[in-house]
């Protein structure tokens, strides 16, 4: 198959604009349940727990996300920054999140509808249902259910935007190299633009500058040396956007150590994991179940001899992708998209996570277009409307899939459903019936982890914050203790301190809190609970600067306000306490002891009327809280006599 000039003729039927608005339409269909889904997993420290998000200027924070926690967005300023701009919009309103990640996703599917339809002009067998044929291309990848993954998981968001940024990068050249193109440079100012922006999102853009150059020589010039002929500068500058990627994996210390050779998983061994990886995600693009959230972290088979067949099969492909790439080079173009954009996170580099389906993303888009195309080639355009049909089977299973989104508990009781395997899932589960008042479950989800997993820090964690609630102390201090010999971190020296000091050992309790701020200085959970401690021994001063470090790191958190607030109050700064008292309220309207120690300081300023409804407040929330009948008397009296 050879391609002529990039000159797609204006279709007769079906139009472009029509395609762009019925891929809206598509999209909003299969993701409009999507919207209420709450922050999971990575999303929490990712967004309410990033502290770089918070405010746009001065950009220099945002455009350099915490290294030391390995979050997604570490070494990928561009993803901060639109995190950030949607906390500017809406504070962590989840619904803006998940409309800004449909929104990307659908300009996405928009320059892959542009991408396929120009390539597909050039061809002459194609160029009359050129327009029809991309459209099918590009609704059955924007509804495709596997998408669900990188869209309306919210922080995986870097993928969508890369994929983005990816196909704009292609669509761009695509245009540039076009022999009847009156905006050459325009275009591919556009495409460099473009691939840096790529660069500063996501490392699977290493390979879009050799990917623009593959596209040139299939489609536009018929040979490598051609098209460095015709743009040599051009294909300089795609490649000068390696040093903005470069740069970024510099600084951001192999991703916050969760990617790289220093993870002690042998590089074979993760080669073989992914050969058996790739197998299953290439079966879920022809058949999409069981899709799963998450396949464990260290998810890893024992070495090549266990996954042989997948081996050979994943040889065979990449083999006739080869041969492709010389006889076939449209088939070979399509091989090398989808392989070079995995080869990043599942070849032989290891990353702690082994399987995620949002790694198929943009291969995903390979695989669609040789489905539909090859399928043209066989059934002419009986393939399109057979695409189409398709299509809806997509939409259905997306919006099917989305429902287990709809909680943190639906999901990740689906996970272990699928995965019961899988010990992360066991114990984020145990997590989610904890905070819903399931405590005894909880406790079967973490044991059940920790079967599974006997050295696991997060479940022994955990587990040990339930005993705690529950009273049953000793074993509670054994699982923190076997947490911090197995990974010792902030939140578990912040946990066991809380213990101790709640058995009256304020000196060990002290030790464990400044181990956690020694761990992670901006730890608000650990500069909290010491100022509480310093705040019970009388030292109020230094209190309160633990509680103002504490705010720094998490402006949004109630209780650090409210012990602020206290403290002021404590040494007669009443008129300063109000105000964080408010501020806990805020964030916490049910939060009983705020509103009665507001309405305490606002009667120290003679100001009973606004105390009365906090004191009232506290009565339809606590109706036994201690002093708070007498409390609301004399501040009716007060207002009685002062009039306010």
């Amino acid at each position: 198959m050879s391609a002529s000039a990039l000159t797609p003729t204006p279709p007769r039927r079906f139009s472009p604009a029509l395609a762009g608005v019925l891929l809206v339409v598509v999209g909003a269909v299969a993701y409009h349940n999507s919207f209420s889904g709450p922050f999971v997993f990575d999303d929490l420290p990712t967004i309410p727990g990033n502290p770089t998000i918070r405010q746009l200027w001065p950009l220099g924070p945002v455009l350099s996300p915490p290294v030391d926690l390995g979050l997604p967005v570490t070494g990928r300023p561009v993803v901060n920054l639109t995190l950030a701009l949607n906390y500017a919009w809406t504070g962590t309103a989840v619904w803006s999140y998940h409309v800004v990640n449909l929104l990307i996703h659908t300009l996405a599917a928009f320059a892959l509808f542009g991408l396929v339809r120009r390539t597909l002009g050039g061809f002459a067998r194609f160029k009359e249902d050129a327009t029809l044929t991309a459209f099918a291309v590009a609704v059955l990848w924007i509804a495709h259910p596997l998408q669900t993954a990188a869209v309306t998981y919210t922080v995986q968001r870097a993928e969508a935007l890369v994929g983005l940024f990816y196909l704009f990068t292609l669509y761009a050249t695509a245009r540039a190299a076009a022999k009847d193109s009156s905006a050459s440079t325009e275009w591919q100012v556009a495409a460099v633009s473009a691939c840096a922006l790529g660069m500063a999102t996501k490392e699977v853009m290493v390979s879009a500058p050799l990917l623009a150059l593959l596209y040139d020589r299939t489609f536009v010039s018929g040979s490598f040396a051609g098209a460095w002929r015709a743009r040599r500068g051009f294909y300089f500058a795609l490649a000068a956007t390696w040093l903005v990627l470069g740069g970024l994996m510099l600084g951001s210390g192999a991703r916050g150590g969760t990617a790289g050779f220093g993870l002690g998983i042998p590089w074979w061994q993760y080669a073989a994991t992914q050969c058996a990886a790739i197998l299953h995600y290439l079966r879920l693009v022809v058949w999409p179940t069981p899709l799963v959230f998450d396949y464990g972290g260290d998810v890893l088979v024992s070495g090549f001899g266990a996954v042989w067949p997948q081996a050979l099969v994943l040889a065979a492909l990449l083999a006739g992708t080869g041969w492709a790439l010389w006889r076939k080079p449209w088939l070979g173009f399509l091989g090398v998209w989808c392989w070079a954009i995995l080869a990043p996170t599942s070849s032989v580099v290891p990353l702690a996570d082994t399987m995620f389906e949002h790694r198929m993303y943009l291969p995903l888009a390979a695989l669609v277009v040789l489905a539909v195309v090859a399928g043209h080639a066989v059934l002419q355009r009986s393939a399109v409307w057979l695409a189409l049909g398709m299509s809806v089977a997509c939409v259905i299973a997306t919006v099917r899939r989305n429902e287990d989104y709809r909680s943190e508990l639906s999901l990740w009781r689906d996970t272990v459903a699928k995965r019961p395997q899988n010990a992360r899932a066991h114990y984020t589960l145990g997590a989610v019936l904890a905070a819903a008042g399931g405590d005894e479950a909880a406790i079967a989800e973490y044991e059940a982890a920790l079967t599974l997993k006997p050295r696991s820090a997060e479940a022994h964690n955990n587990l040990g914050n339930v005993l705690t609630r529950l009273g049953r102390h000793a074993e509670a201090a054994e699982h923190y203790a076997s947490a911090l010999q197995t990974a010792p971190s902030a939140d578990t020296h912040s946990n066991l301190g809380n213990l101790l000091l709640r058995l009256g050992r304020p000196a060990e309790a002290r030790a464990h809190y400044e181990a956690a701020l020694a761990l992670r200085p901006d730890s608000a959970d650990a500069h909290n609970n010491l100022g509480n401690l310093l705040a019970q021994a009388g030292d109020f001063p230094a209190a309160a600067s633990h509680y103002e470090a504490a705010l720094r790191s998490r402006p949004d958190l109630a209780d650090a306000h409210a012990n602020l607030g206290n403290v002021l109050a404590q040494t007669g700064r009443a008129a300063e306490a109000v105000p964080h008292y408010e501020a806990a309220l805020r964030l916490r309207p049910e939060f009983a002891d705020a509103h009665f120690n507001l309405g305490t300081a606002l009667l120290e300023l003679r100001r009973g009327g606004e105390a009365i409804p906090h004191y009232e407040a506290v009565l339809r929330l606590q109706p036994d809280y201690p002093e708070v009948r007498s409390a609301l008397a004399r501040a009716q009296a007060m207002r009685d006599v002062f009039g306010k």
